[in-house]
This record gives C-alpha cells, structure tokens and sequence, in this order.
C-alpha cells in the first residue's frame, strides 16, 4: 500500500510540474513592442489602422469587435483577415504572445 501511495505521488508531482511548466510562459513586452515596431507600425502607427480606419488598436474599438483579449488578439496575428496578412508562419508562438500582450497592454494603458 506504502508503494502504491509513494508511486502515486511521484507520478503527480512529475504531472503537477510538468503541466505547469508546459503552460508558464514569460512575457516580454519590450520584445513585442519591438516586433510591434518591425512588424506592424506600417499599418498601425498609433494604434491606428491605415488599411481599415474603423478598426484601430483604441481599446474600445477592441471591445467593439471582440479582439480585447490575448487569445483573440494572438489568433488575429497567427491568421490575418480583412486585409491584415497572417504572421502565424512567419513568428513564434512566443513572438505572438509578446506581441498581443504588448498591443493589450498598450490598449488598455491608453498609451497609443
């Protein structure tokens, strides 16, 4: 019985740590503000949108497509759409979320 708790455990710990680490990720946003400056100032220079004037980077226009979250922010990036190209093949899973936390952050900060 000893065994089958000690084995137990050891399996959850090694689960427990590696869930965990599999899900942390850092988030740099000096380097998505520098691949927001490579990669997209070109259509979105304070926080604006040269291709669709509507939809800018202004947290209430977020709000109003439902793109004020990291998750709809990243799947915006990876896939494009309405005239913004995907960059999915082109940056990290890493480069993505640096990059939507930086465009949240920056949104939700006023700070275009």
């Amino acid at each position: 019985m000893r065994f089958l708790f000690s084995l137990f455990l050891s399996f959850f710990t090694v689960y427990t740590l590696t869930i965990r680490s599999s899900f942390a990720q850092e988030i740099d946003l000096d380097a998505g503000a520098q691949l927001f400056s490579d990669k997209c100032l070109g259509c979105h220079l304070g926080g604006n949108n040269s291709v669709n004037p509507e939809k800018t980077l202004k947290l209430e226009v977020l709000q109003k497509f439902t793109r004020d979250s990291i998750d709809a922010i990243k799947y915006q990036v990876e896939n494009g759409g309405g005239g913004m190209p995907a960059f999915g093949g082109n940056l990290s899973d890493e480069d993505i979320a640096n990059v939507a936390h930086f465009v949240l952050n920056t949104s939700k900060n006023n700070s275009w």
